[in-house]
């Protein structure tokens, strides 16, 4: 079965940094396009940084030059550095598994809170 299980949420002030950790089981991780997104009430969920298997990554204009993801295929983990945080990075973090090649499989965690307030 496959599994996504996201942690590192909580409770920062502007300016402040925290780490998010996706721990993924079930398929094979080293081939799949690893992501991570973020949703607020009302809003649709939005893509936030996407690392590939080779190491490719994309980041959304908002967060660049603040967030890092990266992976470590021997874990099976994939992560997010979140430095320098906003009220408006407030949300819903999701981590999101996707197959490239064959677009045979598409997954995601529970999600992990992220509040950035004073």
């Amino acid at each position: 079965q496959v599994q996504l299980v996201e942690s590192g949420g909580g409770l920062v002030q502007p300016g402040g940094s925290l780490r998010l950790s996706c721990a993924a089981s079930g398929f094979t991780f080293s081939i799949y396009d690893m992501s991570w997104y973020r949703q607020t009430p009302g809003k649709e969920r939005e893509l936030v940084a996407r690392i590939n298997s080779g190491g490719s990554t994309v980041y959304a204009d908002s967060v660049k030059g603040r967030f890092t993801i990266s992976r470590d295929n021997a874990k099976n983990t994939v992560h997010l550095q979140m430095n320098n945080l906003k009220p408006e990075d407030t949300a819903m973090y999701y981590c999101n598994a996707k197959e490239p090649l064959f677009r045979s499989g598409d997954y995601w965690g529970q999600g992990t809170q992220v509040t950035v307030s004073a």
